[in-house]
């Protein structure tokens, strides 16, 4: 059995995602040997699970000790996480690169229109400095498709950022600030511009250089020092391969193919219904090459509608480098 990226990537209504997370589920239980070893630990018949809710979600702790992977072929590249130092970090490798490739421009495109539309200004220093880092993996492949020579990466030289901001704002052109949260707000402590048009998105993360503060605490500080209305928010990491995306407010919406579902903290193979707090379980239809059914360590409430909002992390789970900010 094949699955087309068209039958990921093309869904555009319920039936079309149960049809194939199904057999994206039978596919991977057959094929991924850690996540097939996972089933059969829980005694679940793969051939009883008929719905999307019967599907068991593998801890995504397994990425930091075994190889999760659903076929033979080469790994094309090896994403990592930023963990603090003696922290054991996750491992994802990617058999099929061009599935990452067109799920986040595929999404950026759904919530942003066409990535040449934009000068694309990256603020990632921590991710720059190592790696194996997915965001930075994407972010270099916007910043080409943007066609823009202002676009690209900046580390330290907040001065060059701000001159490059100015000259965005006074040129009246459509910009993206992609920033880990620390190098956002050290750059905002030194520099205040007035641009709102502006589209400021944090990655989320600390990375250990400051201390964590709640979602409202930080977005006030950013949308001041910017002076833009929203902070937009990216949510991904290393073991998927789609993200979601927050036009404001710390409310996330996914691409298609993407979906949260919220477990009871208490009994993680239980799922909750919509509007209560819970564990965040993701299925990513893109992770086709390894698991696309995983149980995080983030809490969150999940909507009616869809959209999400992350509120913090379980206390036992150690804070990695791509972790959402406590809401």
């Amino acid at each position: 059995m094949t699955i087309s990226k068209q039958q990921v990537f093309g869904i555009s209504n319920g039936e079309q995602f149960t049809d194939a997370a199904l057999q994206v589920f039978r596919h991977q239980a057959q094929h991924c040997a850690v996540y097939q070893e996972f089933i059969k630990g829980l005694k679940v018949n793969v051939d009883s699970v008929k719905q999307v809710g019967q599907i068991p979600f593998l801890p995504i702790e397994f990425f930091k000790s075994h190889k999760v992977v659903s076929n033979t072929d080469a790994v094309q590249v090896t994403f990592t996480s930023s963990g603090t130092t003696g922290l054991i970090t996750s491992s994802h490798p990617i058999t099929d690169v061009s599935w990452y490739v067109e799920s986040f421009r595929k999404a950026f495109e759904l919530f942003y229109g066409d990535i040449k539309d934009y000068t694309v200004l990256a603020l990632l220093p921590a991710y720059l400095e190592r790696e194996g880092s997915s965001l930075i993996y994407m972010a270099e492949d916007l910043i080409r498709q943007s066609n823009n020579p202002d676009s690209g990466f900046y580390l330290y030289n907040h001065e060059e950022l701000y001159h490059q901001l100015k000259k965005q704002r006074q040129a009246n052109k459509p910009t993206l600030l992609l920033g880990v949260t620390f190098a956002l707000l050290d750059f905002v402590e030194a520099y205040q511009i007035d641009f709102p048009e502006l589209i400021v998105m944090e990655t989320g993360g600390m990375k250990g250089r400051r201390k964590e503060m709640i979602r409202e605490e930080l977005h006030d500080i950013l949308t001041k020092g910017f002076g833009v209305d929203t902070v937009h928010s990216e949510y991904g990491m290393t073991e998927l391969l789609s993200q979601a995306y927050s036009k404001g407010d710390g409310i996330f919406n996914c691409p298609p193919w993407m979906r949260i579902i919220t477990r009871d903290t208490n009994d993680p193979v239980t799922l909750i219904q919509d509007g209560k707090a819970g564990g965040i379980n993701i299925i990513d239809l893109a992770n086709i090459n390894s698991c696309s059914f995983l149980a995080t360590q983030d809490l969150g409430r999940v909507y009616a509608d869809g959209s999400f909002e992350v509120l913090g992390r379980f206390d036992n789970a150690d804070i990695r480098g791509c972790n959402l900010l406590i809401a």
